[in-house]
């Protein structure tokens, strides 16, 4: 085989990655997979598709090589073939957020900027949580919190903040995360908390994006 032909077949495969990632449904689809394993079905709930164009769309990410599936019951259920898969959506994310004019002004809509935590003062948050100065709410589904959380964070599912607004004191400080930037549940957790005369604020990191910067998770024993 002729080097340009060594070449081209190599580009072709890497290019799978790319082609496999280039529908914004399916990137959804990772990213609700970077929380932790789930069925067709509640992906497709998750993502507001129909359950065949899910399938069809893990189909695809199936080929590349990204997600793996096994047979539980009557149900499938997927993940991430690999930890890096979660890192490869979190930087190709940045890379978005720092190019892409249209993404920055979406983002600059969707999040105000005081309810953001900059990325330096993640290991000052953790420090808070440790000593209790902080409290730190993880507002996703329990199974994706038990399948890993930040450290010191709480299970407060968005469901269930308004009937439990009552474990929560009103004279510390209040965290909120969820999946990530592109996620609304952190957002609507604050807004609901402070609405009530809390101190809230929005982490903008999920835990992808905690793990990608380094920091430690925890996991449910």
């Amino acid at each position: 085989m002729e080097h340009r032909e060594i070449k081209n077949l190599l580009y072709e495969q890497v290019a799978r990655i790319g082609k496999a990632a280039a529908n914004p449904k399916r990137l959804e689809l990772i990213e609700l997979l970077c929380q932790c394993e789930k069925t067709v079905e509640t992906l497709a709930k998750d993502a507001e598709l129909s359950i065949n164009l899910t399938s069809a769309h893990l189909k695809e990410l199936k080929a590349a090589h990204l997600v793996y599936s096994r047979k539980g019951g009557k149900y499938v259920y997927y993940r991430l073939a690999d930890p890096a898969v979660a890192a490869f959506w979190v930087s190709l994310r940045e890379l978005a957020e720092e190019r892409l004019l249209d993404l920055q002004r979406a983002l600059q809509e969707f999040v105000a900027e005081p309810e953001k935590l900059a990325p330096v003062e993640r290991k000052a948050l953790l420090g808070k949580a440790r000593r209790g100065k902080a409290i730190v709410i993880d507002v996703r589904p329990q199974e994706e919190y038990e399948a890993g959380h930040l450290p010191y964070a709480r299970s407060v599912p968005l469901r269930e903040l308004r009937k439990r607004l009552s474990e929560l004191p009103k004279e510390q400080e209040i965290i909120a995360y969820c999946r990530g930037p592109f996620c609304m549940m952190a957002k609507d957790a604050v807004a609901l908390l402070r609405k009530r005369g809390y101190k809230a604020t929005k982490l903008e990191d999920g835990v992808s994006e905690w793990c990608a910067a380094g920091m430690p998770l925890a996991a449910v024993k």
